[in-house]
């Protein structure tokens, strides 16, 4: 018997998918639910939020001790809890009950962190306040236990295979590869994340990011499962492929929901979830829905339709984004904080117009059609050949599906090497990725005609990230070279490898002499792209680059 609930201890079998896992029984010390409340256990806040949830919190440190759903322990494994960080170390910890809202604050050196439980409900809300670079990462972490979940997706791994980079990717038997990092899934791909059975269901709301850095297609991990549990993950700064500085201020909320098998209520997703409740909390950093204002755009003008447009803002201090309508590109983005953004207008993930935006509190700023000029779309410019198109991303070349949910090295990815024919699928021949020591020196083989041979002409290799300055040296027919181009500013960190392709998009342009052509309009034209750099090791991680399009222009 359960020596807190006098209840049968019981055995049950979660399915995920395909996959099935030995259910763990509710294990002892664990409360179960009954009126709305907290108590004090000598070390832990316990609050039961008088449905089926009770959950605790340390009074030393401010970690999430215990979660219990229907008498069953979800917290915690390899000894470890839930928390911000790696855990703060001691803080000062403190709750209130406010009607039918208890709030703990957990206070550690300038951060502020605060967990609220609403009477009724499965869920917990949380907010995160970094003042400054006191504290390195930006990330809250659900520790759960091992056997109540199961998961194979493309973002899990474990520590039992074969580590092939790092001590965070990892190679199957078959050859297929995970990673904690392999998400497949941009910030704004997704509102929550989690896993699910036939009867419960645990996930984390994702907050609206307005203090994240990378805008909304940034991809960081998000959950991972190995030999001994698993982790859903709030991320907000994470440092690896970051194109923007931390932003610091209170973030929140993100959930801590329970189901009974189902997806989280829409009501607590980013956009949509309303804390009116929360106004008078006195939370260090709180700004309520009166003191935001909105931003609605008209529609955009200018588009190529075959393509989704996103509107971007962005400060210092914080970011927003919404999606263009189809139709006419209207776009409305409410919730933002009053001041001064850049608005950046993507087709795709490239950006094709930027203007400034300014946002008062209560009030809607109303922008009449943004015109995109012809010239701001790359894709415009007449060319007499283009691998890919202009958007931002490797979309459509080999391989770029892929990277999004595996290494390069896995078994499912067609040869890197290989050379391009203009005319023969070039697109889907061309490799998403190019690195010094795998497949540099990519051959595109193409013909011109006997006036376009007879002139000079630009060519453009437009990149979406790089990897220890890896960048495109070109030749022509073995006549001609072009000069070794500066490294433009990309992120530091792995890219290539760990799931992302989303780095500063460049544009390379060369300027080709009519002497570097063939004149025989029969024969094929051979352009060399290397990749150079001084920079990173071998393999995988030598320096590269991301391809976003390739073309010959007129």
């Amino acid at each position: 018997m359960s020596a807190s609930t006098g209840r049968p201890v019981r055995r049950r079998t979660f399915v995920l998918g395909t996959a099935a896992a030995a259910g763990t029984a509710a294990l002892s010390g664990t409360a179960s639910a009954a009126a709305f409340g907290w108590s004090d256990d000598g070390s832990n806040y316990v609050v039961d939020t008088g449905a089926d949830l009770v959950f605790k919190v340390s009074k030393s440190n401010g970690d999430l001790t215990s979660l219990s759903y229907r008498g069953t322990e979800y917290q915690g494994y390899g000894g470890m809890n839930s928390h911000i960080e790696s855990g703060l170390g001691s803080s000062s910890v403190s709750i209130r009950q406010s009607g039918s809202t208890i709030l703990i604050s957990v206070a550690y050196g300038t951060l502020r962190h605060y967990y609220a439980a609403r009477s009724g409900e499965n869920n917990i809300y949380l907010w995160t306040n970094k003042a400054d670079t006191s504290v390195s990462a930006t990330r809250y972490i659900l520790r759960v236990r091992k056997g109540l979940f199961l998961n194979d997706e493309p973002d899990s791994y474990t520590y039992t295979n074969s580590t092939i980079e790092a001590s965070d990717v990892f190679a199957k038997s078959d050859g297929q590869t995970r990673s904690k990092h392999y998400s497949r899934l941009r910030v704004m791909d997704y509102d929550y994340i989690g896993w699910k059975t036939g009867s419960v269901g645990l996930w984390i709301v994702r907050s609206n990011h307005e203090k994240a850095s990378g805008g909304p297609f940034y991809r960081s991990l998000l959950r991972h499962q190995s030999a001994d549990g698993g982790g859903l993950y709030e991320i907000l700064y994470y440092g690896q492929n970051q194109t923007e500085a931390q932003r610091f201020g209170l973030q929140g909320p993100y959930v801590i929901a329970f189901t009974d098998g189902g997806a989280p209520s829409s009501s607590l997703f980013p956009g949509t979830l309303t804390t009116s409740w929360a106004d008078s909390l006195g939370m260090s950093g709180y700004v309520g829905a009166g003191g935001r204002g909105r931003v609605a755009g008209v529609g955009i003008s200018g588009r190529n339709t075959a393509y989704p447009y996103t509107v971007g803002l962005a400060n210092p201090t914080a970011q927003y984004w919404g999606s263009a309508r189809a139709s006419d590109g209207y776009f409305s983005i409410g919730g933002v904080l009053p001041g001064t953004y850049t608005l950046t207008v993507f087709k795709g993930e490239l950006a094709v117009y930027t203007g400034s935006v300014t946002v008062t509190a209560g009030g809607t700023t109303t922008l009449n059609t943004i015109a995109i000029p012809s010239s701001n779309d790359p894709s415009n410019a007449s060319a007499i050949w283009r691998i890919g198109d202009w958007n931002g991303t490797p979309s459509g070349f080999k391989n770029a599906d892929l990277m999004t949910y595996a290494h390069p090295s896995d078994v499912r990815a067609a040869s890197w090497t290989g050379n391009v024919v203009i005319g023969n699928n070039e697109t889907a021949a061309f490799p998403c990725y190019l690195w010094k020591d795998v497949n540099s020196g990519i051959l595109v083989y193409f013909r011109l005609t006997a006036a376009q041979a007879a002139a000079a002409h630009t060519l453009r290799i437009g990149v979406t990230t790089a990897y220890a300055n890896g960048r495109p040296q070109v030749s022509v027919n073995g006549n001609w070279t072009s000069a070794i181009p500066s490294p433009p500013t990309q992120p530091n960190t792995r890219s290539l490898t760990n799931g992302s392709y989303r780095g500063n998009n460049h544009t390379f342009t060369y300027s080709v002499p009519a002497s570097a052509w063939l004149t025989d309009s029969g024969q094929y034209n051979v352009l060399r792209i290397d990749v150079v750099s001084g920079s990173g090791t071998t393999g995988y991680l030598s320096a590269g680059t991301a391809i976003d399009a390739i073309d010959l222009l007129a």
